[in-house]
C-alpha cells in the first residue's frame, strides 16, 4: 500500500503507474494506518513496489507512507 495525502494525489499516482503498465487500485486509507483523515491508499502487487517508487519519484509524487503485507498483518517501510 502506498499512502497518498489526498484523492487527487492518489489519482495522479494511479495514472502514472497505469501508463507504466503497473496495475493498481485506489481506496480510502484505513484509519489505523494514517493520522490524516483524508488520505487514500494505492494498492499494487508487492513485486511492483520498487518500479512504482521510481516512477512516482520521477513524477514528483512522493508517498506519505508505504506498507507491505507480512504474515499476520502489514509492516511500514521506511521512506
Amino acid at each position: 500500500l502506498i499512502i497518498a495525502r489526498s484523492i487527487t494525489y492518489a489519482q495522479r499516482m494511479q495514472r502514472a503507474l497505469s501508463r507504466a503498465g503497473i496495475r493498481c487500485r485506489i481506496f480510502r486509507a484505513p484509519r489505523d494506518l494514517t493520522s490524516s483523515g483524508c488520505a487514500y491508499a494505492v494498492e499494487l502487487a508487492p513485486p511492483d513496489l520498487s518500479a512504482a517508487l521510481l516512477i512516482l519519484r520521477r513524477e514528483h509524487l512522493d508517498p506519505v507512507q508505504i506498507y507491505l503485507p507480512q504474515p499476520g498483518g502489514i509492516q511500514e517501510v521506511p521512506l
